[in-house]
């Protein structure tokens, strides 16, 4: 049986992703998301302490 792969996609090298940016991919989004739940939580407390 033949793979249907070629032998250059067997042999691919992994790509090495700069740290600056997984960090500024990881506060592009963990920023609004721990704003979000700073203020569901401030909702929250609000609500059910009157």
């Amino acid at each position: 049986m033949s793979s249907s792969l070629s032998t250059s996609d067997r042999q691919q090298q992994p790509t090495h992703t700069p740290v600056a940016l997984i960090v500024f991919a990881w506060a592009l989004v963990g920023i609004p998301l721990l704003y979000g739940l700073f203020r569901t939580v401030q909702t929250a407390i609000t609500l059910f302490t009157g």
